[in-house]
């Protein structure tokens, strides 16, 4: 007996449903395409990437001749086919670092915390923000209010100022192009004096902020840096000015500045003479 219900067409199957390139955006198909690279297919060709993507040739052409332009792919001029790129492994490095300096700065910002009993705070810069990867409350009861991966503008925060010293000068060029609004009462806006605050922490090798994030908050930070010398993070104690005096600063920040090279220490740096600028 005939059936007159008709039967419902049948799906073919997708083996690989987020490669399916009418659901994805041009970024989405960019990050596709590099993880299509393997051990055992270091090089491919436009014909094979577009195959392997379901996507048309012109397609991976246009996004390769985008990666390749950014150092995240490389191409052979012989055989034209393309590999991954060494911006890639800057890429790497640079989560390394932050997984590194996370670990390596644990047991010693506890310390510091014991010692100072104020807020201490890890902090990586992040375009125009620090992210602080580590932030251990003080255990007094009056403290700063604060939680690990928050974000605060980088120019008026301690952390920030000594991480945007270590910039180089293009970096740092691009970097005054942003607004550096009011947020305090002591919140450095001018560009000149900006400038001659990073020389100043340069030069002391530690920053000290007064009111310039937060009414009513000061901190001490130094910065970390890593066994090729770079400057990955900053350490920092904050906490109310009503216990963290001016007077005080001169002996806090060593306390600080010896937490600092401790965890630059253990990411192998070897500490050297400061540079005076």
């Amino acid at each position: 007996m005939t059936d007159d219900v008709p039967r419902p067409l049948r799906k073919e199957i997708n083996r690989n449903p987020r490669r399916n390139a009418s659901r994805l955006s041009s970024v989405t198909t960019a990050i596709h395409l590099l993880k299509t690279f393997t051990e055992e297919d270091e090089t491919l060709g436009i014909s094979e990437l577009a195959k392997r993507l379901n996507v048309a040739k012109s397609t991976v052409h246009r996004l390769a001749g985008a990666l390749l332009d950014e150092g995240l792919l490389q191409q052979d001029p012989e055989s034209g086919r393309y590999g991954l790129g060494v911006g890639l492994f800057s890429l790497g490095a640079l989560v390394r670092s932050r997984l590194d300096v996370t670990n390596e700065s644990k047991t010693i910002l506890n310390v510091l915390r014991e010692k100072t009993q104020e807020n201490v705070r890890l902090a990586v810069l992040d375009r125009q923000s620090v992210v602080f990867l580590h932030d251990l409350e003080s255990p007094q009861a009056l403290r700063i209010r604060s939680a690990t991966g928050q974000l605060k503008p980088a120019f008026c925060t301690a952390e920030g100022l000594c991480l945007l010293a270590g910039l180089r000068a293009p970096d740092l060029e691009t970097f005054l192009q942003y607004p550096r609004d009011v947020r305090a009462p002591n919140t450095i806006t001018d560009k000149d004096e900006f400038l001659q605050s990073l020389r100043q922490v340069k030069r002391r090798g530690y920053a000290f902020e007064d009111e310039y994030c937060d009414e009513g908050t000061r901190c001490v930070a130094a910065p970390i840096y890593n066994a090729e010398g770079r400057l990955v993070a900053a350490v920092g104690v904050a906490g109310p000015r009503i216990r963290i005096k001016k007077a005080q600063v001169p002996k806090l920040a060593p306390v600080v500045t010896g937490a600092a090279n401790e965890i630059s220490q253990r990411m192998g740096y070897v500490l050297r003479q400061p540079i005076y600028v």
